[in-house]
């Protein structure tokens, strides 16, 4: 089971890397705005598949994370890559086109959510308890969206300034900035005094985030190579 999800993660990795740097380096109009619909696609993927806590398990040790921790590193490549093209004001106007975004798909919920369900629609319960999002779980997530997608793209154009030729340096950099910041803004601020363990889930999200943001590097210096 764990290596189909590897192998599913390399392909899913590997095909949106070319894709964005094809369309990148032959149509370099519309680049902004393929990479702005890859972001925001990550982005309202991730906010289903966390409904989801998972037993991540490194070999020597597990640790319990939301499901789009597989996720999360293919948003922050996604905001590196248009950082690295487009610059930082596009970044930042990607970010706010990818909150506008995740606030209709939250109100889209909501608006459905209070329609009464059909006499034989047998998952009602099921439904709610996956997407009936609490309002201070929501509000948490749109918080630490804003603060840490903010501080990526700043952490990422700094490092580029000082150190144009490292482009390593600057994904790994970005990316450790937004997805610690991630897990330490958002887990207490979505699960303080509900009694909910906040140490092993903000460590566990930390580390596994961190790990495979680590793992997703070669496929931004293999984006970066492509698009010259």
């Amino acid at each position: 089971m764990i290596t189909t999800i590897w192998i599913y993660w390399i392909i899913s990795l590997t095909i949106v890397t070319y894709a964005s740097a094809y369309i990148v380096r032959r149509h370099r109009e519309h680049g902004f705005a393929a990479l702005t619909a890859f972001y925001v696609i990550y982005l309202g993927a991730s906010q289903i598949i966390a409904v989801r806590i998972i037993d991540f398990d490194l070999g020597f040790i597990s640790f319990f994370a939301p499901a789009a921790v597989f996720i999360y590193p293919f948003i922050a490549q996604a905001i590196d890559m248009i950082n690295e093209v487009y610059g930082m004001k596009k970044t930042q106007l990607a970010i706010g086109i990818a909150f506008t975004t995740q606030v209709l798909l939250v109100l889209f919920f909501y608006m459905t959510n209070t329609l009464p369900p059909a006499p034989f629609f047998e998952h009602e319960s099921v439904w709610q308890g996956i997407f009936g999002l609490s309002i201070r779980i929501t509000i948490a997530s749109w918080i630490s969206f804003l603060i840490n997608q903010n501080i990526d793209a700043w952490v990422f154009t700094k490092l580029k300034e000082k150190m144009p030729r490292q482009v390593v340096l600057r994904s790994i950099g970005s990316d450790f900035a937004d997805l610690t910041l991630d897990s330490l803004i958002f887990v207490p601020l979505a699960f303080a005094g509900t009694g909910t363990p906040l140490m092993p889930l903000i460590i566990g999200q930390i580390v596994t985030k961190n790990v495979i943001g680590l793992l997703d590097t070669p496929w931004f210096v293999w984006y970066k190579r492509m698009i010259g």
